[in-house]
């Protein structure tokens, strides 16, 4: 089991101040929904658990060790908006290359086609694009995947096919997946536990 820590973090912009002394844990058996009302820090709490943006105090620790500055980051982020997360200039077959090796398996499940490897970003739809950044961040094989309200945008249909794959790829592989969802269905169906970013 691998745990993922926020200890005594403190974050700010400006004047504004997100996280003070802020501590949480996270494992690897857990499918965690952060919970906040909009503009209250839960993508700004998954950017911090991702290495993407650093405390200004405190520290983000993995399994009691900082995160790893070069080479693939254990802590995965999935974005909410997949158009702004790949390379327009790309064919999607280059960039699942960029990212690592992938089994054939994970993009059958992931219902990633053939056909689509050839194409551009912008010849897909959102939830085709989805896809692959979701096979992106597994790739590097990591032991946490953050998932910052990555169906918002997305039909029903890809929604519960893109949530059952997920689930059930965590669950075999014990990787521990923190959801931010704005649909209280979603967070009951998914979330074995449930942080409220207004209590801490």
């Amino acid at each position: 089991m691998s745990v993922l820590e926020l200890q005594q973090v403190s974050f700010s912009y400006g004047a504004k101040t997100v996280f003070a002394n802020c501590s949480l844990s996270f494992d690897s058996h857990e499918r965690v929904a952060l919970y906040a009302p909009s503009g209250r820090g839960k993508t700004t709490l998954c950017r911090l658990l991702a290495g993407y943006s650093k405390p200004q105090a405190g520290q983000v620790l993995l399994d009691g060790q900082p995160l790893p500055q070069m080479g693939p980051c254990p802590v995965q982020l999935i974005w909410q908006h997949p158009e702004q997360a790949l390379d327009p200039l790309l064919r999607m077959q280059t960039s699942l290359q960029e990212a690592g090796p992938l089994e054939e398996d994970v993009l059958h499940r992931l219902g990633i086609k053939p056909e689509w490897l050839t194409r551009y970003p912008r010849e897909l739809s959102g939830g085709e694009m989805q896809r692959f950044c979701i096979a992106r961040a597994l790739a590097v094989h990591p032991q946490f995947l953050i998932a910052d309200e990555i169906s918002t945008m997305l039909d029903a249909l890809t929604q519960v096919q893109i949530w059952d794959f997920l689930c059930s790829y965590c669950d075999e592989h014990e990787v521990g997946l923190i959801l931010v969802t704005h649909s209280q269905a979603l967070q009951d169906r998914l979330a074995t536990r449930v942080v409220n970013l207004d209590s801490l």
